[in-house]
């Protein structure tokens, strides 16, 4: 049920704003999620605070001694 007369000019001026809007909604979520990739992965470097800690190069384990 679609309208018989439609006037495509005037229908791209006036949804202009809200593509736009959403648009740049998607464009500000994908950047938030580069940023949490970014940050998950600067975050996931060397385990902190375990005793014995695996090399996952060679699987050699080393003691950490703290004093």
């Amino acid at each position: 049920m679609s309208s018989p007369n439609t006037n495509l000019e005037k229908q791209k001026t006036r949804h202009a704003g809200p593509l736009s809007g959403m648009g740049a909604g998607l464009l500000f979520a994908g950047v938030l999620f580069v940023a949490l990739i970014g940050w998950t992965v600067y975050q996931g470097g060397e385990p902190d605070g375990a005793e014995v800690q695996i090399d996952g190069r060679t699987g050699e384990a080393s003691v950490v001694v703290t004093e």
